[in-house]
């Protein structure tokens, strides 16, 4: 089973490529937020659904340098498994 949070980020890499962890709290219509966000990426990171690198720091930047998500060969797969599993289940249950 992929929590919503996971399974909302997992459409988004997926669907709009790569993305930065405010981009996709910007994306998710008020589903994530700033304060969990980084918490459900590190879980899925070490889950192995999703990988990040960091930008090359900008001297004249302030602040640390960010991190962009993509989505992992396995994350693809866990969500395309867990899309046809719903709508199977939600098939099988349609009067």
């Amino acid at each position: 089973m992929l929590p919503k949070k996971e399974l909302l980020i997992l459409e988004l890499l997926v669907s709009e490529g790569s993305m930065y962890g405010l981009q996709l709290v910007e994306r998710s219509d008020g589903a994530l937020k700033r304060g969990t966000v980084y918490v459900t990426l590190g879980r899925m990171e070490s889950k192995g659904l999703i990988e990040s690198e960091q930008e090359t720091p900008n001297p004249a930047a302030i602040g640390l340098p960010r991190r962009i998500y993509h989505p992992t060969a396995l994350g693809e797969r866990m969500l395309r498994a867990w899309t046809t599993f719903t709508r199977a289940v939600a098939w099988e249950v349609k009067p």
